[in-house]
Formats: C-alpha cells, structure tokens, sequence
C-alpha cells in the first residue's frame, strides 16, 4: 500500500503509519462488498478522507488527554448535569450527522448498507457508539412514536440544526443484560408517566436531549414481557431537569462516548408503541445496536490492520523488512483472511435487516432471519477484532504495547465488542432462542443451500462450507437442551464461519473475481478444517495486499 504524505507537518503523523490514508479508497475489499450487496460502489471517499486524518487525530487525542467532563451545576446554581465534550469531538460528530448524513439514509430512500459503511469508516466505538444510540432513538420514534414524539426524528437524523442527541438506557446494576430483572418502575401521575429507579450503564449521559428506557409499568406482570419503552426528555414539560446523572464512569476504552449512570425520580415519561409490545420493540432496538457493535469491530481491525501492513513495510529486521519475512506474511495473511471473512457476514446481516426492517411484531420469517445472523455476527466480528488488533500490535513489538502509539488503543477498543449491547454468552442464548421459538434456522439453511446451488466456479468450497452447517445442525438434533446450551458458542461460530465462506464464494462468482474465491478456500481452510493446507509465500503476499486484487492461484 501506498500513500502520498509530502512533507507531512502534522505531528500525528509521527504516531499513526495509518495517518493520511484514505480510509475508503484503499479498502477495496469493502467496496465490492457493497457492490456484491447494493449492485454500487457508494461515493464515501469524502469520508475516507477524514476517516484517515481527523478523526484518527481526534478521537485519539480525546481517549489519551480530552475526555468528556461531568458538569453537575452551572455558574448560576442550577444543576444541569451536561458532559462538556472536546470541541474537536463535537465538530467531528456534528460533521458527521450534518455534512455526511450517516444517520440520514434509511429514512430517506437510502439503505442501511450506506449507514454500516459509513459507521464502519468512522470504527472510533466511542464516537460511533454516540451516533449509533442517537440513531436507535431515531428508529423507534420514527417506527413506533405517536406525533409529538415523532417531531425529535428530524434533529436526531440531522434534518434540522441544532441535531439532538438520543440514548439507549436498558441495563440496571442488579441484572445487566438480564432485562427482565429490571426495576424501574412507570407510574401514571395525572394524566402522565412518571418513572422512578435508576440505570447503572447509561451511555450519552449529559449529551441525550431525549433517551428510550425500560421500565415496568406499575402491576405489570413480572419478566421481560412486563416491560414497556418509554421515551425521557432530558427537560420535563416545565422545562426542568427531567432526571439526574449520578456520575461518569472510568473506562478501558470507548472513552469519547460518556458512560454514566441516571436516576429517575418522577421523571415525566411518553410511553413508545403499545405497552405489551415493549420488550420486542426493545429488542428490535438492540439490533440496530448490535450490527453498529459488529461493524464497528470490523472497521477497528481495519484500522489496526492498516497500522501493522504500514509498520510492517517500513521496519527492517535481520537484515530485511518485517513484510518480506514469510512468518510476518502468514501474520497478515491470518489477520486479513478473518477480517474479510467477518466484514462478509456482517454485511450479510445488514442485507437481511435492510429487507426486513419495516416489519413489525409479530413479525415475519424475514426479521427473525436478520435477528438471527445479527447475533451470529456479533459474535464473529468481536472475536476478530480482539484477535486482529491484539496480532497487529504484537507485529509492533514493544512499541506495539506502548499508550503513546494508536496501535495499543484499537487493541482496546476492540475488546469492548465481545461485551456490549449483550456478551458472547447472551448472543449465543438469542441464536438458540431464534431457533428454537422463530425457526429462524430453517431460512437460513433454505436460503444458503440456494446460494451454494448457484455457485458453479467454486461450488467446492462453497459446498464444504455447507457441508459444515449441516453436520453442526445434525449434531443439534442429538443432543439434550443442556448440551446445546453448554455447545451454543462452538455452534454459532462454526454457523457464522460457514456463512462467511459461502458469502466470499458467492462475491467471487457473482463479481467476477478470483481473490474472494482465494479468501473463502483459506478462510474455510483455517477456521473449519483446523489449518491451512495451502499457502505460500506468494499467496500470501498477494493477499495481504488489499488495493491490488488481481490474484493468480494455481491448488
């Protein structure tokens, strides 16, 4: 890879080999994704551009020296319990939602692809987190809300100025991703809802100017089906301070988004939808959430990626540098064969949520399809992530390990993804209960024999992608229901592997391009076969090179 710095004086750029790259324009690979699913390669090198020099700098600088600041009182006395943000920070995310529209394009004849490549450039988890929420609180207004909540849409898409912030506040201490063992409680006060309790893991504290939350109205049944969606301005109808921020929480990582905790104390309330549909309209929330959670890994090992190849091909060891040294190549190889593998599925997942995010409950076999790859995908990506980042720092070595460089920060960022919006083990618990209530298996298998058919030029590694699936749901049916819990994960990596072996195989066919087949026959080779049986020098040095995709590969 190649990149033009000149006399680069931006002093960044002494920290960051990935400074100055456009983060869209060298990512071909998530090009003709978008091309194999939307049929064109959208314009977003405008955002490359930045993604590769601005919001590098910034975000970096805001995790290391700037991060958001609590303030609970004003100069006059009043508490308004705001986060004061790097106004770096704030111009990045206001050019984001303004100038770029990334929240804009499913509620304007656009696709959710657009949204997710464009979440996938920016990667920063922080600052994507503070989009995503605001989105999600878009989404249920705009699906579910009655007219006056209706009316935040516009601000929170980006529409009108000033944008509005929005929030998801699910979690409380006592459960965590339990939902049903929520205690917030909704009472109706005169007309009103009023809610009181508190959530132990609010991100876009002091910034939300309307938040969606889980609450039980008062006598509702126990569980999660007992919860309904509420929407919380930050001011009540008075124009009062509608609820409090308890604190802001120190962090690993994520730090460009405020992570607080909130307490309701009679905070006025508008209650979303139907009240006995709270807990799928919660849900159907998450999913939005958790494709942002799976793009986002993959675009933080993108970026790490990025970092290592440059490193790699300017550091000199023993006499030659780190990139012509084959265990180096295999290195890259390894790390670029999953991140492809893993950006396939997700993209997947995104395809089916876009084709069926209208539905509503009770929903179809579409949407519980897109539920169900969501939190297979959520699954994969955060595994690569956390494997990619922590190899490319590994090929830093020390320096690799050091605070001041980005390469130990996307090592950080990336471990949050296993976590949240629901851990490995609730999204493997999801996938069961996708199956096993929704039948959400039998698409999928209906809909991946179909494509695996398709395939003539490389059926034979489609095929032994299938071939896995298969066997993994032969096995299912022989086991007791505590040994498929115990085996959940294992089942819905080998699921998730076999989907992104047939999605690469299909792009090839489909594209016309010999390096995704190359991709799916390494990718199926390393995650399902237990090793490659293939590979050389050559390959992987064609491979790891992700601007050049033309590849001659002779078995």
């Amino acid at each position: 890879m190649s990149r033009n710095i000149g006399d680069n004086i931006d002093v960044y750029g002494f920290l960051s080999n990935a400074y100055g790259i456009n983060m869209y324009d060298a990512d071909k690979p998530l090009q003709r994704i978008l091309q194999y699913f939307t049929g064109k390669i959208p314009s977003l090198s405008e955002l490359g551009i930045f993604a590769g020099r601005d919001l590098l700098e910034i975000t970096d600088y805001v995790d290391k020296i700037s991060k958001p600041k609590h303030i609970m009182w004003d100069v006059n006395g009043n508490r308004v319990d705001r986060v004061w943000l790097n106004p770096a920070e704030r111009y990045a995310i206001e050019k984001l939602v303004l100038d770029f529209g990334i929240n804009k394009p499913p509620y304007h004849g656009g696709s959710w692809h657009e949204h997710y490549a464009m979440g996938y450039l920016i990667s920063d988890p922080g600052l994507y987190c503070i989009i995503t929420i605001t989105n999600q609180t878009a989404y249920a207004l705009h699906k579910y809300g009655n007219e006056e909540l209706k009316r935040y849409v516009p601000k929170l898409i980006g529409d009108d100025k000033p944008i509005n912030f929005g929030a998801t506040w699910f979690t409380e201490i006592q459960g965590g991703s339990d939902l049903g063992a929520n205690t917030t409680v909704a009472k109706v006060d005169g007309g009103k809802w009023r809610l009181y309790g508190d959530k132990y893991f609010a991100s876009g504290v002091g910034l939300a100017d309307i938040a969606l939350t889980s609450a039980r109205p008062e006598g509702g049944k126990p569980g999660a089906k007992g919860l309904a969606l509420f929407a919380v301005p930050r001011l009540d109808s008075s124009g009062n301070l509608n609820f409090i921020v308890r604190r802001l929480k120190d962090k690993s990582g994520t730090n460009s988004v405020p992570t607080g905790e909130v307490e309701f104390h009679g905070s006025e309330a508008y209650l979303v939808g139907d009240q006995s549909n709270g807990i799928y309209y919660i849900m159907e929330d998450l999913m939005v959430s958790r494709l942002a959670n799976a793009i986002g890994a993959v675009g933080v090992a993108r970026k790490a990626y990025l970092e290592a190849y440059e490193y790699a091909s300017r550091r000199r060891a023993f006499g030659k540098l780190l990139i012509e040294h084959p265990l180096v190549i295999r290195d890259l190889m390894d790390m670029e064969v999953a991140l492809e593998g893993a950006t396939a599925l997700v993209f997947k997942a995104v395809d089916e949520f876009d084709r069926s995010w209208h539905d509503k409950p009770p929903y179809g076999d579409r949407y519980h399809y897109a539920r169900l790859l969501t939190h297979i995908a959520k699954n994969v990506t955060a595994d690569a992530a956390a494997y990619i980042t922590r190899l490319a720092m590994e090929l830093y070595g020390g320096i690799g390990f050091l605070s001041e460089y980005p390469i130990e920060r996307w090592h950080r960022e990336a471990l949050i993804t296993p976590i949240w919006e629901g851990t490995s083990n609730i999204q493997a618990l999801d996938m069961l209960e996708a199956m096993n209530k929704k039948n959400a298996h039998i698409t999928m298998l209906s809909e991946m024999e179909n494509t695996v058919a398709s395939i003539k030029s490389y059926h034979e590694i489609a095929e032994a992608a299938m071939n896995a699936m298969r066997n993994t749901m032969q096995v299912i049916s022989s086991l007791s229901s505590l040994e498929i819990e115990f085996r959940a994960k294992d089942i819905l990596s080998t699921v998730g592997h076999a989907i992104s072996i047939i999605v690469l195989t299909d792009i090839a066919e489909k594209l016309g391009i010999e390096r995704y087949a190359v991709i799916a026959e390494l990718y199926l080779e390393r995650h399902l076969q237990g090793g490659y049986k293939v590979g050389s020098y050559d390959l992987g040095r064609k491979i790891i090179d992700i601007e050049n995709e033309v590849v001659t590969y002779v078995r």
